[in-house]
Protein backbone atom coordinates (compact mmCIF):
# COMPACT_ATOMS: atom_id res chain seq x y z
CA UNK A 1 0.00 0.00 0.00
CA UNK A 2 0.93 3.68 0.02
CA UNK A 3 2.41 3.64 3.52
CA UNK A 4 4.54 0.62 2.76
CA UNK A 5 6.19 2.51 -0.09
CA UNK A 6 7.66 4.96 2.42
CA UNK A 7 8.87 2.36 4.90
CA UNK A 8 12.43 1.96 3.66
CA UNK A 9 15.18 0.90 6.13
CA UNK A 10 17.43 3.84 5.25
CA UNK A 11 14.75 6.47 5.86
CA UNK A 12 14.95 6.56 9.69
CA UNK A 13 18.75 6.77 9.63
CA UNK A 14 18.75 9.65 7.19
CA UNK A 15 16.04 11.46 9.08
CA UNK A 16 17.95 10.97 12.32
CA UNK A 17 20.99 12.56 10.71
CA UNK A 18 18.85 15.37 9.35
CA UNK A 19 15.46 15.49 11.14
CA UNK A 20 12.66 17.17 9.25
CA UNK A 21 9.65 18.57 11.09
CA UNK A 22 6.17 18.79 9.58
CA UNK A 23 3.29 21.04 10.65
CA UNK A 24 -0.27 20.00 9.73
CA UNK A 25 -3.26 22.33 9.45
CA UNK A 26 -6.65 20.83 8.61
CA UNK A 27 -10.17 21.30 9.91
CA UNK A 28 -11.24 17.72 9.19
CA UNK A 29 -10.00 15.48 11.99
CA UNK A 30 -9.86 12.36 9.83
CA UNK A 31 -7.62 14.17 7.34
CA UNK A 32 -5.34 15.45 10.13
CA UNK A 33 -4.95 11.91 11.46
CA UNK A 34 -4.28 10.53 7.97
CA UNK A 35 -1.61 13.16 7.32
CA UNK A 36 0.01 12.43 10.68
CA UNK A 37 0.12 8.70 9.89
CA UNK A 38 1.76 9.31 6.51
CA UNK A 39 4.28 11.74 8.03
CA UNK A 40 5.28 9.24 10.73
CA UNK A 41 5.74 6.46 8.18
CA UNK A 42 7.95 8.82 6.15
CA UNK A 43 10.17 9.31 9.20
CA UNK A 44 9.16 12.91 9.86
CA UNK A 45 8.90 14.57 13.24
CA UNK A 46 5.37 15.83 13.90
CA UNK A 47 5.20 19.47 14.97
CA UNK A 48 2.03 21.51 15.31
CA UNK A 49 -1.23 19.82 14.30
CA UNK A 50 -4.17 22.23 14.36
CA UNK A 51 -7.27 23.52 12.56
CA UNK A 52 -6.73 26.27 10.00
CA UNK A 53 -8.11 28.95 12.32
CA UNK A 54 -5.07 28.53 14.59
CA UNK A 55 -2.96 30.23 11.90
CA UNK A 56 -4.65 33.51 12.79
CA UNK A 57 -4.44 33.12 16.55
CA UNK A 58 -1.73 34.77 18.61
CA UNK A 59 1.83 35.29 17.51
CA UNK A 60 3.33 33.32 14.66
CA UNK A 61 4.93 30.06 15.75
CA UNK A 62 7.76 28.12 14.06
CA UNK A 63 6.43 26.13 11.12
CA UNK A 64 9.08 23.47 10.69
CA UNK A 65 10.51 22.22 7.40
CA UNK A 66 7.29 21.04 5.77
CA UNK A 67 3.71 22.30 6.09
CA UNK A 68 0.69 20.25 5.02
CA UNK A 69 -2.65 22.05 4.63
CA UNK A 70 -6.14 20.81 3.81
CA UNK A 71 -8.74 23.44 2.83
CA UNK A 72 -11.47 22.08 0.53
CA UNK A 73 -13.76 25.06 1.24
CA UNK A 74 -12.88 28.74 1.35
CA UNK A 75 -14.17 31.64 3.40
CA UNK A 76 -12.69 35.00 4.39
CA UNK A 77 -10.91 33.59 7.44
CA UNK A 78 -9.37 30.73 5.43
CA UNK A 79 -8.12 33.16 2.78
CA UNK A 80 -6.51 35.33 5.46
CA UNK A 81 -4.91 32.26 7.04
CA UNK A 82 -3.48 31.10 3.69
CA UNK A 83 -2.03 34.52 2.88
CA UNK A 84 -0.33 34.65 6.28
CA UNK A 85 0.90 31.07 5.96
CA UNK A 86 2.29 31.72 2.47
CA UNK A 87 4.36 34.63 3.80
CA UNK A 88 5.59 32.66 6.80
CA UNK A 89 6.54 29.68 4.63
CA UNK A 90 8.54 31.93 2.30
CA UNK A 91 10.42 33.53 5.18
CA UNK A 92 11.13 30.18 6.83
CA UNK A 93 11.99 28.43 3.54
CA UNK A 94 9.40 25.79 4.47
CA UNK A 95 7.95 23.46 1.84
CA UNK A 96 4.20 24.04 1.62
CA UNK A 97 1.68 21.47 0.31
CA UNK A 98 -1.95 22.62 0.09
CA UNK A 99 -4.91 20.41 -0.83
CA UNK A 100 -8.12 22.08 -1.99
CA UNK A 101 -11.13 21.56 -4.27
CA UNK A 102 -11.63 22.61 -7.88
CA UNK A 103 -14.30 25.09 -6.76
CA UNK A 104 -11.84 26.81 -4.41
CA UNK A 105 -8.77 26.54 -6.65
CA UNK A 106 -8.74 30.09 -8.04
CA UNK A 107 -8.99 31.61 -4.56
CA UNK A 108 -6.34 29.32 -3.11
CA UNK A 109 -3.98 29.90 -6.06
CA UNK A 110 -4.31 33.67 -5.63
CA UNK A 111 -3.29 33.41 -1.96
CA UNK A 112 -0.15 31.36 -2.60
CA UNK A 113 2.15 33.53 -4.67
CA UNK A 114 5.34 33.64 -2.59
CA UNK A 115 6.27 30.25 -1.15
CA UNK A 116 6.25 28.04 -4.26
CA UNK A 117 3.57 25.82 -2.73
CA UNK A 118 2.48 22.52 -4.24
CA UNK A 119 -1.29 22.68 -4.79
CA UNK A 120 -3.32 19.49 -4.97
CA UNK A 121 -6.93 19.33 -6.18
CA UNK A 122 -9.23 16.80 -4.47
CA UNK A 123 -6.26 14.45 -3.96
CA UNK A 124 -6.49 10.78 -3.10
CA UNK A 125 -4.21 9.54 -0.32
CA UNK A 126 -1.66 8.25 -2.82
CA UNK A 127 -1.50 11.66 -4.47
CA UNK A 128 -0.91 13.33 -1.10
CA UNK A 129 1.92 10.87 -0.49
CA UNK A 130 3.51 11.73 -3.83
CA UNK A 131 3.45 15.42 -2.91
CA UNK A 132 4.90 14.64 0.53
CA UNK A 133 7.72 12.66 -1.07
CA UNK A 134 8.55 15.57 -3.37
CA UNK A 135 8.50 18.00 -0.45
CA UNK A 136 10.81 15.76 1.60
CA UNK A 137 13.27 15.50 -1.29
CA UNK A 138 13.26 19.28 -1.84
CA UNK A 139 13.61 20.13 1.85
CA UNK A 140 16.38 17.60 2.35
CA UNK A 141 18.32 18.73 -0.71
CA UNK A 142 18.35 22.28 0.63
CA UNK A 143 20.38 21.16 3.65
CA UNK A 144 23.09 19.21 1.86
CA UNK A 145 25.75 21.84 2.56
CA UNK A 146 25.36 21.36 6.33
CA UNK A 147 26.10 17.63 6.27
CA UNK A 148 29.20 15.53 6.62
CA UNK A 149 30.25 13.51 3.58
CA UNK A 150 28.73 10.29 4.96
CA UNK A 151 25.47 12.05 5.80
CA UNK A 152 25.45 13.67 2.37
CA UNK A 153 25.77 10.32 0.59
CA UNK A 154 23.11 8.78 2.82
CA UNK A 155 20.69 11.59 2.07
CA UNK A 156 21.39 11.51 -1.66
CA UNK A 157 20.52 7.81 -1.66
CA UNK A 158 17.36 8.55 0.30
CA UNK A 159 16.39 11.33 -2.09
CA UNK A 160 16.79 8.95 -5.02
CA UNK A 161 14.63 6.39 -3.19
CA UNK A 162 11.99 9.04 -2.50
CA UNK A 163 11.88 9.81 -6.20
CA UNK A 164 11.32 6.13 -6.94
CA UNK A 165 8.56 6.07 -4.33
CA UNK A 166 6.92 9.06 -5.95
CA UNK A 167 6.95 7.43 -9.38
CA UNK A 168 5.43 4.23 -7.95
CA UNK A 169 2.76 6.24 -6.16
CA UNK A 170 2.06 8.19 -9.33
CA UNK A 171 1.19 4.91 -11.01
CA UNK A 172 -0.88 3.76 -8.04
CA UNK A 173 -2.87 7.00 -8.09
CA UNK A 174 -3.50 6.71 -11.84
CA UNK A 175 -1.38 9.75 -12.65
CA UNK A 176 0.29 8.68 -15.88
CA UNK A 177 1.79 11.99 -16.90
CA UNK A 178 5.33 10.78 -16.32
CA UNK A 179 8.19 12.33 -14.39
CA UNK A 180 7.71 16.07 -14.75
CA UNK A 181 10.92 16.60 -12.82
CA UNK A 182 12.77 16.10 -16.10
CA UNK A 183 10.69 18.85 -17.70
CA UNK A 184 12.88 21.58 -19.21
CA UNK A 185 12.67 24.28 -21.81
CA UNK A 186 15.31 26.26 -23.64
CA UNK A 187 14.27 29.83 -24.27
CA UNK A 188 14.20 30.57 -28.01
CA UNK A 189 16.79 32.95 -29.40
CA UNK A 190 15.60 36.51 -29.77
CA UNK A 191 16.56 38.65 -32.72
CA UNK A 192 18.37 41.93 -32.07
CA UNK A 193 19.99 44.43 -34.35
CA UNK A 194 22.39 47.28 -33.71
CA UNK A 195 21.11 50.79 -33.13
CA UNK A 196 20.98 53.09 -36.21
CA UNK A 197 23.83 55.24 -34.88
CA UNK A 198 26.11 52.23 -34.68
CA UNK A 199 26.29 52.34 -30.90
CA UNK A 200 26.40 49.24 -28.74
CA UNK A 201 22.76 49.71 -27.69
CA UNK A 202 20.50 46.81 -28.54
CA UNK A 203 17.09 47.19 -30.16
CA UNK A 204 14.55 44.37 -30.21
CA UNK A 205 13.58 43.22 -33.66
CA UNK A 206 9.90 43.56 -34.51
CA UNK A 207 7.73 40.94 -32.79
CA UNK A 208 6.11 38.40 -35.14
CA UNK A 209 2.28 38.44 -35.05
CA UNK A 210 0.35 35.67 -33.37
CA UNK A 211 -2.03 33.59 -35.52
CA UNK A 212 -5.74 34.28 -35.81
CA UNK A 213 -7.47 33.10 -32.63
CA UNK A 214 -10.07 31.24 -34.72
CA UNK A 215 -7.31 29.09 -36.20
CA UNK A 216 -5.93 28.23 -32.76
CA UNK A 217 -9.41 27.43 -31.41
CA UNK A 218 -9.98 25.18 -34.43
CA UNK A 219 -6.79 23.28 -33.67
CA UNK A 220 -7.84 22.93 -30.01
CA UNK A 221 -11.26 21.60 -31.06
CA UNK A 222 -9.64 19.10 -33.42
CA UNK A 223 -7.37 17.87 -30.63
CA UNK A 224 -10.31 17.50 -28.24
CA UNK A 225 -12.35 15.60 -30.84
CA UNK A 226 -9.92 12.67 -30.66
CA UNK A 227 -11.28 11.83 -27.20
CA UNK A 228 -14.55 10.77 -28.84
CA UNK A 229 -12.83 7.88 -30.56
CA UNK A 230 -9.80 7.05 -28.39
CA UNK A 231 -8.82 6.99 -24.74
CA UNK A 232 -8.04 10.66 -23.88
CA UNK A 233 -4.88 9.77 -21.92
CA UNK A 234 -3.38 8.36 -25.12
CA UNK A 235 -2.90 11.91 -26.40
CA UNK A 236 -2.16 13.73 -23.12
CA UNK A 237 0.09 16.69 -23.92
CA UNK A 238 -0.69 19.29 -21.25
CA UNK A 239 2.17 21.67 -22.06
CA UNK A 240 1.05 22.06 -25.66
CA UNK A 241 -2.64 22.34 -24.74
CA UNK A 242 -1.75 25.07 -22.23
CA UNK A 243 0.30 26.98 -24.81
CA UNK A 244 -2.47 26.75 -27.41
CA UNK A 245 -5.17 27.93 -25.01
CA UNK A 246 -3.11 30.88 -23.80
CA UNK A 247 -2.12 31.80 -27.37
CA UNK A 248 -5.77 32.07 -28.37
CA UNK A 249 -6.59 33.98 -25.19
CA UNK A 250 -3.77 36.47 -25.80
CA UNK A 251 -5.09 37.26 -29.28
CA UNK A 252 -8.66 37.52 -27.94
CA UNK A 253 -7.52 39.73 -25.03
CA UNK A 254 -9.09 37.30 -22.58
CA UNK A 255 -7.70 36.69 -19.11
CA UNK A 256 -7.40 33.01 -18.16
CA UNK A 257 -7.91 31.77 -14.60
CA UNK A 258 -5.90 28.86 -13.26
CA UNK A 259 -9.06 26.71 -13.05
CA UNK A 260 -9.87 27.39 -16.70
CA UNK A 261 -6.30 26.57 -17.70
CA UNK A 262 -6.40 23.29 -15.76
CA UNK A 263 -9.49 22.31 -17.75
CA UNK A 264 -7.79 23.29 -21.02
CA UNK A 265 -4.78 21.11 -20.15
CA UNK A 266 -7.03 18.03 -20.39
CA UNK A 267 -5.31 16.23 -17.50
CA UNK A 268 -6.19 15.93 -13.78
CA UNK A 269 -6.06 19.39 -12.10
CA UNK A 270 -3.14 18.54 -9.81
CA UNK A 271 -1.13 17.36 -12.83
CA UNK A 272 -2.04 20.52 -14.72
CA UNK A 273 -0.90 22.65 -11.78
CA UNK A 274 2.50 20.96 -11.79
CA UNK A 275 2.88 21.73 -15.50
CA UNK A 276 1.81 25.34 -14.95
CA UNK A 277 4.41 25.65 -12.17
CA UNK A 278 7.15 24.08 -14.30
CA UNK A 279 6.32 26.25 -17.31
CA UNK A 280 6.27 29.37 -15.15
CA UNK A 281 9.70 28.50 -13.75
CA UNK A 282 10.91 27.93 -17.31
CA UNK A 283 9.84 31.47 -18.24
CA UNK A 284 7.04 30.43 -20.60
CA UNK A 285 4.11 31.50 -18.42
CA UNK A 286 3.51 34.46 -16.13
CA UNK A 287 1.26 34.88 -13.13
CA UNK A 288 -0.71 38.15 -13.24
CA UNK A 289 -2.53 39.52 -10.21
CA UNK A 290 -6.03 40.94 -10.64
CA UNK A 291 -5.60 44.62 -9.76
CA UNK A 292 -9.29 45.01 -8.95
CA UNK A 293 -9.52 41.88 -6.79
CA UNK A 294 -6.43 40.67 -4.96
CA UNK A 295 -8.14 37.35 -4.31
CA UNK A 296 -7.75 36.40 -7.98
CA UNK A 297 -4.80 35.74 -10.24
CA UNK A 298 -4.50 34.85 -13.91
CA UNK A 299 -1.99 33.04 -16.12
CA UNK A 300 -0.69 34.37 -19.42
CA UNK A 301 2.04 33.65 -21.96
CA UNK A 302 5.34 35.36 -21.38
CA UNK A 303 6.68 37.43 -24.27
CA UNK A 304 9.25 34.70 -24.86
CA UNK A 305 6.54 32.05 -25.26
CA UNK A 306 4.35 34.34 -27.37
CA UNK A 307 7.25 34.99 -29.75
CA UNK A 308 7.96 31.28 -29.98
CA UNK A 309 4.30 30.45 -30.73
CA UNK A 310 4.16 33.20 -33.35
CA UNK A 311 7.33 31.91 -35.01
CA UNK A 312 6.01 28.33 -34.88
CA UNK A 313 2.75 29.19 -36.63
CA UNK A 314 4.56 31.40 -39.14
CA UNK A 315 6.80 28.46 -40.06
CA UNK A 316 3.72 26.33 -40.78
CA UNK A 317 2.19 28.83 -43.14
CA UNK A 318 -1.07 27.83 -44.77
CA UNK A 319 -0.80 24.26 -43.51
CA UNK A 320 -1.44 25.28 -39.90
CA UNK A 321 -5.20 24.85 -40.21
CA UNK A 322 -4.89 21.11 -40.86
CA UNK A 323 -3.05 20.42 -37.58
CA UNK A 324 -4.76 18.53 -34.77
Amino acid sequence: MVQAAFAHPSAPAAMAALPLTVAIFADRQDVREELQDDARVAGLRIGETSPLASLLEGEARPLGDLVLVDCPAIDAATLAALVRLDLRAERAAARLVVATSLAALDDVFACLDRSGAQILVAPARAERSVALARAIAAASAGRLRDLSEDERLTLLRLTEQVGMMARKLDRLSGDEDGDVGAFAFNAPRRGFRGAPDGSAALVRASRPPLPDARLVRKIIAQRQARAKFFEPSLFADPAWDILLDLTAARVEHIRVSVTSLCIAAAVPPTTALRWIAQMTEAGLLERVEDESDRRRAFIQLSDTAADAMAAYFASLGRGAGSLA
